[in-house]
């Protein structure tokens, strides 16, 4: 009986193996030989040697402690597995300074519209021409280009050549010395008349002739005030009988208008820009030249147009000056944009410049307005608007000549942008534009726990070119700590940490 059941046996495994052979085949021609070669290693394992309750137990913890890790939530339900750890070194790698991870606070956000613009002149301020008011040659040139001067500062000594103006001098002072001769003969005709020896008639006469006199005075003292003299400079030549030679012209003042201006008779004391001093002058010089520049503008020099020996007529252009402290920024917005910047400027709304160089971006915020213009260029279909735009000086250097220079922060012809706000949003949740990623359909920011950062959902409700404005529905708190940069970095980081594509397991695959 046993050979018999060990002959049925074995015919009933060949007739198995041959079975399976057959499936194995259908298999591989459907599925293909990888699919096959898994399913049999599924196959193997699921064969092992049952392992012990101790085992399993720990298998368990296990597993549950690695699912715990990649799918587990924070206290507030959010994936940890979507968070990333960095050390100190990682953040300051990044730039997450302190300046950078700061809590969320509700702000104000007014939504802007950017309008190229260029920094311009002020007009009427900026730009000053310096001319001779007389005819003459000039003997000195006191300046040098892009030298930087005070007002009442010494520029030119000219010698006058002006016939006119010597011959009205002449006239003048001619007419003073024939009245001052007529005052002493009224004088002893007074008391001559007063004791009878001469009659009344003489000195009346005497005194029309005096107020003949006196009137010939007003009309040349108001023909040398045309050739540009002033009231103490005319009386100057009448009390000092001396004629004025010698022109010094100095710089302007842009703000005040008084003797500083005036033609500068040659023997008058006047500061000359560029001299040689003793240590001890130079340092009073330089606290008096320093409490100058508190209450006085520097002017510099851009364009010197005479030399010494040179002849100059009356009105020639002797140099040009400019004041760089106050400038204005043009902008150029498109005509549709008219009524938005109308109403930003009626609601009194500053604007911010942006200015982009080799360091990197540069904002200059809460500018006014100074006015918008009342036309519409023709040509290019654009409404100028003005903006006001302190200026600060960045160099300040005095060479071994005592000629001083200056270069300021923003330059005349310097091209940026500006921000004209166009609408008001309050209590909103503004975040800057490298605080927030884009995934697909989803927006990401990144909250600070610790060492870790989780990556949470947000709704975005605007974004511009420096902002983000993100929905206050509870996915971020205000006071919450965000990465307020650096999250593009962030979350190429946790893509690198999951191997491939984020996906709902974590980067953790089964």
């Amino acid at each position: 009986m046993r050979p018999n059941v060990s002959h049925t046996q074995s015919s009933m495994f060949r007739w198995a193996a041959g079975l399976l052979a057959i499936v194995v085949a259908i298999v591989a021609a459907f599925f293909g030989w990888p699919q096959l070669s898994n399913f049999i290693d599924r196959t193997l394992a699921s064969q092992k040697a049952p392992v012990t309750i101790g085992d399993t137990d720990h298998d368990e913890h296990a597993h549950d402690s690695h699912d715990h890790d990649s799918h587990g939530t924070t206290g507030d339900g959010r994936d940890v597995g979507s968070s990333l750890e960095l050390t100190p070194q990682a953040m300051n790698n990044l730039g997450l300074t302190l300046r950078y991870l700061r809590p969320v606070r509700l702000s104000t956000y007014r939504r802007s519209i950017t309008v190229p613009a260029v920094v311009v002149a002020k007009p009427g301020r900026s730009s000053i021409i310096v001319s001779s008011p007389l005819n003459g040659v000039v003997t000195h040139v006191h300046a040098v280009t892009g030298e930087a001067v005070l007002p009442g500062d010494l520029l030119f000594e000219v010698r006058l050549t002006y016939e006119d103006l010597v011959e009205t001098q002449t006239a003048y002072l001619k007419t003073i010395s024939e009245l001052q001769v007529e005052e002493r003969e009224i004088s002893r005709l007074e008391q001559a008349t007063q004791s009878g020896a001469i009659s009344g008639k003489v000195l009346l006469e005497r005194r029309y002739a005096r107020e003949k006199l006196e009137a010939f005075a007003r009309s040349q003292r108001e023909a040398l005030r045309m050739h540009g003299l002033s009231d103490r400079q005319v009386d100057s030549i009448g009390k000092d009988g001396k004629l004025l030679r010698e022109l010094k012209i100095v710089a302007p003042d842009v703000d005040t208008h008084d003797h500083h201006e005036e033609l500068q008779l040659s023997q008058l004391q006047t500061k000359t820009v560029s001299y040689t001093l003793s240590p001890a002058s130079q340092l009073i010089a330089a606290q008096d030249s320093h409490a100058d520049d508190h209450s006085q503008h520097a002017l510099v020099i851009d364009e010197l147009q005479v030399h010494k020996g040179q002849a100059i007529m009356a009105g020639e252009e002797l140099c040009s000056l400019s004041d760089y402290s106050q400038l204005f920024i043009e902008g150029k917005a498109f005509e549709t944009d008219t009524a938005a910047i109308t109403e930003a400027t009626k609601r009194g709304w500053n604007v911010d410049a942006v200015l982009r160089g080799s360091s990197g971006q540069e904002i200059v915020s809460d500018l006014k307005v100074v006015f918008v213009s009342n036309s519409i260029d023709p040509e290019s279909r654009t409404l100028s608007l003005f903006v006001e735009l302190p200026n600060e000086i960045v160099r300040d250097e005095t060479n071994a000549s005592n000629q001083r220079f200056l270069s300021w922060q923003y330059r005349l012809g310097q091209r940026l942008e500006l921000r004209v706000p166009v609408e008001e949003w309050q209590d909103q949740i503004v975040l800057p534009v490298d605080a927030v990623v884009k995934d697909g359909a989803d927006w990401f920011v990144f909250e600070k726990s610790g060492n870790r950062f989780i990556r949470v959902p947000v709704h975005v409700r605007y974004r511009d070119q420096s902002s983000v404005v993100v929905a206050n529905d509870g996915s971020i708190h205000p006071g919450d700590v965000i990465a307020l940069r650096a999250a593009h970095q962030l979350q190429m980081a946790i893509k690198n940490q999951s191997g491939g594509a984020v996906d709902p397991h974590a980067g953790h695959n089964h």
